[in-house]
């Protein structure tokens, strides 16, 4: 499914699949969520409170929200502060992903900032996976690529994290679907220049070909489907 109908759905962001979706998200006024103290950036999203989505989500000090499910799953890379929950502390640099079923009561002491996917699970990953700072499996050197880590690898996906070097020239193959959010630094693009937290998604067939600002950059980058064929099942009630 590439696109879905506005009268299903009562919020449809960068809905369309088969177009590229730019957001400068460092430029996007932040909007309050149900919990005191959590707010966010939305990229993607289809659907209300429940939604299939892409957010940059902010936590103030000991702001939480209330123990719930993830049905559809929930992959997250925390960018500031420390993430929490029951099951451990996340600073910066982590990266999370809580399969279709956990559940989990989420929330900072001290405040973070989080970058989220929901409900964008295959309904074939079972497996909660977790890469603190410095972890990951360093891939070999590329042109232009000071540094390169796996942080995943699975249910076709590749989730990284790349150091590109100043001024390098970064060409990168689409055959299925390719995310970036900008970490630090920046580059650009023949149309945009992307900055931190610029997140860019470009369907299959459009291949990425980028110059890198003088400062080099920092990027997440997953290639994977922009929509599993037995992606988790989700639907949300006309309103």
């Amino acid at each position: 499914m590439a696109a879905w109908p506005m009268e299903v759905y009562s919020m449809l962001l960068n809905h369309d699949l088969t177009r590229p979706a730019l957001v400068h998200a460092g430029a996007v006024d932040w909007e309050p969520s149900p919990a005191a103290g959590v707010e966010r950036r939305m990229l993607f999203r289809v659907g209300s409170e429940k939604a299939r989505a892409t957010s940059i989500v902010r936590y103030a000090p000991n702001s939480h929200f209330a123990r719930h499910q993830h049905p559809g799953g929930e992959e997250v890379l925390v960018l500031d502060g420390v993430f929490q929950d029951e099951t451990g502390s996340f600073p910066a640099g982590s990266y999370v992903r809580n399969p279709p079923g956990s559940a989990h009561a989420p929330g900072s002491a001290n405040g973070c900032v989080i970058f989220v996917k929901l409900w964008q699970f295959s309904a074939n990953d079972h497996a909660r996976i977790v890469r603190l700072p410095g972890e990951g499996v360093a891939s070999p050197p590329r042109p232009g690529i000071a540094a390169s880590a796996l942080l995943f690898e699975g249910v076709g996906e590749r989730v990284m994290v790349e150091d590109w070097q100043p001024g390098a020239e970064i060409a990168l193959a689409n055959q299925t679907g390719l995310e970036l959010l900008v970490l630090a630094g920046g580059f650009t693009l023949p149309d945009a220049t992307l900055t931190p937290w610029s997140w860019l998604r470009l369907p299959a067939g459009w291949p990425l070909r980028a110059r890198v600002n003088a400062e080099g950059a920092r990027v997440w980058i997953k290639a994977a489907p922009l929509l599993h064929p037995d992606v988790c099942a989700f639907a949300e009630a006309a309103s």
